[in-house]
């Protein structure tokens, strides 16, 4: 759906086709889906350990990557993911999601000394033509996509109904910053890591499980995996081409705008509407 030209990738063409490292990372993605998407802890946390296990003796760098990557997830599962605007929850998963990303970044920025994390924000480049043209795409994408998903499936039910000024508030600022954090985790962390060791489309599908399976427990059920997978490929895909925070972070952003106007539309069916009408 988009193929951005111009900016120059990561140098991944050495990688391997097919690396011994891949079981213990795909074992990593698979316990993320048992932990957030099947909400089976006990036998997410024992295949992470054995991923963890498998990858010392596979590989020392990849072990200490997949570690970091782990970390993360562990401090994610601490908390339940299903939405909840209340205040005291935006508090909680507002800390618990933004210490899965800084934990993670201090122990390779000051303990292993390493730079693999980052999060580029100014790079220097323009974005191109078809870069500037994606993003109006994404929203047009969104209006046609959205409506059906969340009001068709009733998965905008999985969100609580919201229809005060405080509460439209709460819903606009946490979909937002839950989608700045997807890019921080997903892409700036978790691919980001993985494509040290593995080619891009490797690392991009296994960090697109991870993706969807957390989206599964916020409440993008049902047939969302259809919709979420496809997304997270394209945002690894995109933020390997232009090596860009801030385009991916806008990108994400303007999806979850549609996103909100959805669901105020779907818990208010009087309110927005330029939305289709869909039967639930």
């Amino acid at each position: 759906m988009a193929a951005f030209a111009t900016h120059a990738p990561s140098p991944t063409g050495s990688k391997p086709r097919l690396s011994p490292g891949l079981i213990p990372a795909a074992m990593l993605s698979g316990s993320a889906v048992l932990i957030f998407a099947l909400q089976l802890p006990l036998p997410g946390y024992g295949l992470l350990v054995a991923a963890i296990t498998v990858a010392f003796f596979v590989n020392r760098a990849l072990f200490r990557d997949l570690l970091l990557l782990a970390l993360g997830l562990l401090i994610i599962s601490t908390i339940s993911l299903e939405a909840n605007i209340d205040y005291p929850n935006i508090a909680l998963m507002g800390t618990v999601l933004s210490l899965s990303v800084l934990v993670p970044y201090l122990i390779s920025r000051y303990a292993l000394k390493d730079h693999a994390i980052r999060f580029p924000i100014r790079t220097g480049q323009r974005w191109t033509t078809l870069e500037r043209w994606y993003l109006p795409l994404v929203v047009l994408l969104g209006y046609l996509i959205l409506p059906s998903y969340f009001i068709g499936s009733g998965a905008y039910l999985n969100w609580p109904a919201i229809s005060t000024p405080d509460e439209l508030a709460r819903l606009f600022v946490g979909v937002g910053f839950v989608g700045i954090w997807d890019e921080l985790f997903f892409i700036c962390t978790a691919f980001t890591l993985l494509r040290r060791h593995f080619s891009d489309w490797q690392a991009n599908l296994l960090q697109a499980v991870i993706f969807t399976s957390f989206l599964w427990e916020l409440g993008y059920q049902s047939w969302g995996p259809l919709m979420t997978f496809p997304f997270a490929l394209l945002q690894g895909y995109t933020f390997a081409r232009t090596r860009s925070l801030t385009y991916v972070v806008c990108v994400h952003l303007l999806f979850d705008l549609v996103v909100f106007l959805v669901l105020v539309h779907a818990h208010n069916p009087q309110w927005l509407a330029f939305f289709p009408v869909i039967g639930s």
